[in-house]
């Protein structure tokens, strides 16, 4: 698989033309054997045309398009003296890639973008999104929540990318949530396609979509409860604790886990957000039937609701 692979990005970096280098960093740094794999592939570079395969290779490639600039810290001292001597092409490369930026926020911190096109992206707590400059109908959501109010242009739709995802607008108002296990949308005004190239899923006002460890499913979702977060409150449907658990850390900044007993529950309701956390689980704790306990800078959530669930504890 490993040599597969390295085949796969001698070919893509033989090309001139290539300049994806960001990506090329990532999959290198993402296993130790790479590099040494990718060297001995390109030092038979003169014999490439007898090893090339009849069929295309899936070529590994980073999520959510253009990765995001940023310095690297380049770790192949030894067994990797190609991907060693790649560093100034590396840097030449990401040169290109000024027009993508990022946008971040800090856990608990929220932030508003108003792009010249008249649509509206904001911010929950510990989120990465990333645009271009040159394309203002592009976003990509690296992690965490954001809420879309998209301008509609049926000749030039909005898309964000998630991952793999690809969810598109039809004159809308939608929420999204991203996270290492799981994506999920909401729309409150309008339609969303996702993946309009495969699946084309339509999402309406009222509809929901999921995508974690239970697969793909569609649902329906209170048009007010998408995006509640930015009117303090927090709305669910049947939604799992773990889940809630992250978007309680990801709004009041705070570290929150969830017991595998609590995790496997459910809530029907709506938490009223605070920023004082002991007050906001001494409320949101029972109403969830939950107790909360305090460990050092972090709250776990258990089952069964105490009064005294949400003490601080040595």
């Amino acid at each position: 698989m490993v040599n597969e692979e390295a085949l796969a990005w001698v070919i893509r970096t033989r090309d001139s033309r290539f300049d994806d280098w960001e990506a090329f960093t990532i999959w290198l740094e993402g296993d130790p054997a790479r590099a040494p794999a990718y060297d001995a592939l390109m030092a038979q570079d003169a014999e490439l045309d007898a090893i090339l395969p009849p069929d295309p290779i899936a070529m590994p490639v980073a999520a959510n398009d253009v990765a995001p600039t940023r310095r690297q810290a380049w770790r192949w001292a030894a067994g990797g003296a190609i991907a060693a001597a790649l560093v100034a092409t590396v840097s030449i490369g990401m040169m290109n890639q000024a027009d993508i930026y990022s946008v971040s926020t800090r856990p608990g911190e929220t932030r508003r973008i108003a792009l010249d096109d008249g649509t509206t992206i904001e911010l929950n707590g510990d989120t990465r999104l990333r645009l271009d400059r040159k394309n203002l109908r592009f976003a990509a959501l690296d992690r965490g929540e954001a809420a879309f109010t998209v301008r509609h242009d049926a000749g030039d739709p909005f898309r964000v990318t998630v991952g793999d995802a690809v969810f598109e607008d039809a004159g809308t108002v939608f929420n999204i949530v991203h996270t290492d296990k799981a994506t999920r949308i909401g729309v409150s005004e309008g339609k969303v396609i996702y993946n309009p190239e495969a699946e084309a899923i339509a999402l309406p006002a009222g509809r929901a979509l999921a995508d974690d460890a239970d697969g793909l499913r569609v649902m329906d979702v209170a048009p007010a409860a998408v995006a509640s977060w930015r009117e303090g409150r927090l709305v669910y449907a049947n939604a799992a604790i773990g889940d809630i658990s992250q978007d309680i850390g990801r709004s009041l900044g705070i570290r929150v886990t969830a017991t595998p007993g609590a995790q496997a529950m459910r809530f029907t309701g709506t938490i009223r957000l605070d920023r004082d956390p002991a007050r906001f689980f001494a409320g949101a704790a029972p109403l969830m039937g939950l107790s909360a306990v305090r460990q050092g800078d972090a709250w776990v959530l258990k089952q069964g609701s105490t009064k005294e669930g949400n003490a601080p504890q040595s």
